[in-house]
């Protein structure tokens, strides 16, 4: 839903989204012991426990909280579960989110839901304003976020764990085959990219993606389908981990450093790979997942191609339906294409099983003004050394992206659901 509440049929459309989402949130979580839920596995993830907590603080602070008179459930936990909004105030360090074991996980969902029963409440009596409408829409999407990263750091946790359990036994497998690769040209053109600046504009995207502006997309060609995990062992069995030329310098460095020989989660027999379902062959039609940036940009590199440009990728994407292998399809893994047919003149996979890297850092777009008050701290502070991804993973919500989506990670990153796609200019 990308609307907010206007009328009373809007106000109850809302007040089912939010359930919706609220509870998909506990499903993820519901395989978890109460020790799974406060493991921290490294500074860049977070609890489970964590994420439930966190996304409830949201809708208390920006949501009930908007509200005459409201005393916080508990004034510590505003410590606690503030992320980095140092506009309200300050937060606990987010490399010692796992020593949390106080509140215990029942308290939190306590917390969580007294949060929904409050919020709920005050749908049912028309009592949030237009602005209080808008922040609980960001906070759906905000959670919808936090729902993929409980599931890429729970995966996480786990691989840490020298039992390697998985977080589920049961997760739907498929099998299919990936078409030959083949290069899909793209005329110069001018694109209009982005979406309206919300909420000024119904429909909703984040404030990184506005303005719409025009930008010149030169002539190119681009792969039409991921890059397959047998396509990354050939990189790999030729040397690819072993020679510098292919690699930015930087992501040298960590290969040396950390030791790095193949995609996070595989095993050194390059036949393996942990899954959020334990241990499992590596399919080798399906898109090879958990790289960073760095590792991306090599492959491509050595592929004799470069990464597209994030608007060479919208360009593309404007034109077809975000459909692909989502969170809720219950696989949480990229798949191989399992379609009987293909229109030999369009991407497939462009959405959802790996977000895709590509070549262009994260920064402003011409005009770009962030979210008003304290929500201005979502996004525009980070744009500085990341880099970004589109179309969504196998670990996305189905329904949370869009072509003009931009997701953003510091190159070093590989515990996201993180692939490619190659591209070429034309000489």
């Amino acid at each position: 839903m990308n609307t907010v509440a206007a009328t009373p049929q809007a106000a109850r459309a809302l007040a089912e989204h939010f359930r919706a989402v609220r509870a998909r949130s506990l499903a993820l979580a519901a395989p978890l012991s109460a020790e799974d839920a406060m493991v921290q596995s490294m500074p860049d993830a977070s609890p489970t426990k964590w994420h439930l907590a966190h996304t409830s603080w949201f809708f208390e602070r920006f949501v009930v909280g908007s509200q005459p008179g409201h005393a916080p459930f508990n004034a510590d936990w505003h410590y606690l579960f503030n992320s980095y909004y140092q506009s309200i105030g300050p937060a606990h360090a987010r490399p010692q989110r796992g020593l949390l074991s106080r509140p215990s996980l029942e308290e939190v969902r306590d917390y969580r839901q007294r949060v929904d029963d409050q919020v709920i409440e005050l749908l049912q009596r028309d009592a949030l304003d237009s602005q209080a409408c808008h922040q609980l829409l960001l906070g759906l999407h905000h959670e919808q976020q936090h729902q993929e990263l409980l599931l890429t750091d729970i995966k996480h946790a786990l691989w840490c764990n020298p039992l390697q359990p998985a977080y589920r036994d049961d997760l739907k497998r498929s099998t299919g085959a990936a078409l030959p690769m083949r290069w899909l040209p793209a005329e110069e053109c001018i694109v209009e990219i982005g979406a309206p600046a919300w909420p000024a504009h119904p429909a909703f995207a984040y404030d990184n993606e506005s303005p719409v502006h025009r930008v010149l997309v030169p002539a190119h060609v681009v792969a039409n389908r991921p890059v397959s995990n047998a396509e990354y062992r050939a990189f790999i069995l030729d040397g690819g981990y072993r020679q510098a030329a292919h690699w930015m310098s930087e992501g040298w460095t960590l290969v040396q450093n950390e030791g790095w020989q193949h995609p996070l989660y595989w095993d050194d027999s390059l036949e393996r790979e942990f899954t959020l379902g334990g241990w499992r062959a590596i399919d080798p039609d399906a898109p090879v997942c958990h790289l960073s940036y760095f590792e991306a940009d090599a492959y491509a590199r050595w592929a004799g191609a470069r990464l597209p440009t994030e608007f060479e990728w919208e360009a593309v994407a404007q034109s077809l339906p975000v459909q692909g292998n989502f969170a809720d399809d219950d696989h949480l893994h990229p798949r191989a294409f399992t379609g009987e047919s293909a229109n030999p003149a369009q991407p497939l996979q462009l959405f959802g099983d790996v977000w895709e890297w590509t070549s262009s850092a994260y920064g402003a777009y011409p005009g770009f003004q962030p979210f008003a008050g304290n929500l201005g701290e979502y996004n525009g502070k980070f744009m500085c050394g990341q880099w970004i991804l589109r179309g969504g993973s196998c670990a996305t919500p189905a329904g949370h992206v869009r072509a003009s989506y931009r997701n953003f990670f510091a190159p070093s990153a590989r515990w996201q659901f993180a692939g490619l796609r190659l591209a070429r200019g034309l000489a």
